[in-house]
């Protein structure tokens, strides 16, 4: 059982430093844009297409998505390996499984991801709101998982064209999803975790949307010649 907390943390820190590049903020200084210092001052997708384009922010949304996908897709492989033994005296074939209990590894591992992007170590602690990572961490659990929340996303943002209402909304949905796919409750306690942490990085977002004051999405439009 030790060897597997060690694995688990050990791939943890890892998800930490890899979740917690910065690609929207590298994307936008390509375009001598630094986008801390315009729109709102946040480094993720949406600000980058409203500081410099669709291009960036699409290129944005795939790669945050990707560092999160990397980090939740591999951990089952990097912690059954590295407790190999442990597992094979179990007479365990699949361990590391969402419905199992020991799901909450990978949990933990999404949490990690999450906290690396929103707390950036890059940046002073100082990063994005996790939407995009966490598309990426949970297509890495589950494909049909992650297009469920995508979804959801998609069903409050593009009718209202409020970004943060369809993010608040997919994080928020995390329980109802994990429930319906049969997840563990060990693998479910760390992914209510990772809802705060989305939800409280949205907390200002959220202020907006109840006063009235929310930006509708737009992307920059282009410098007429």
């Amino acid at each position: 059982m030790g060897r597997v907390i060690i694995a688990t943390l050990l791939w943890m820190v890892v998800s930490f430093f890899v979740g917690g590049i910065p690609f929207g903020l590298l994307i936008a200084k390509t375009q001598g844009v630094d986008v801390r210092k315009t729109g709102s001052g946040n480094i993720g997708t949406t600000n980058v297409a409203r500081s410099v384009g669709a291009w960036a922010s699409g290129l944005t949304l795939l790669l945050d998505a990707a560092k999160g996908a990397f980090c939740t897709a591999l951990a089952p492989w990097v912690i059954s390996s590295f407790a190999k033994d442990y597992f094979t005296s179990l007479g365990v074939t699949n361990p590391i499984d969402v419905h199992s209990p020991f799901g909450c590894c990978i949990s933990f591992v999404f949490l990690a991801a999450i906290l690396g992007h929103v707390f950036s170590p890059y940046l002073g602690f100082h990063g994005g709101k996790g939407i995009a990572c966490g598309l990426g961490c949970a297509l890495g659990i589950s494909v049909p998982y992650g297009l469920c929340l995508l979804a959801g996303f998609i069903a409050v943002a593009v009718p209202t064209k409020y970004v943060s209402a369809g993010s608040c909304f997919a994080a928020a949905s995390v329980l109802v999803w994990s429930l319906i796919f049969g997840f563990s409750w060990q693998t479910i306690l760390p992914l209510l975790l990772v809802s705060a942490v989305v939800l409280w990085a949205h907390r200002s977002n959220i202020g907006r949307l109840m006063r009235g004051e929310e930006k509708k999405f737009t992307f920059k439009k282009s410098d007429s010649k």
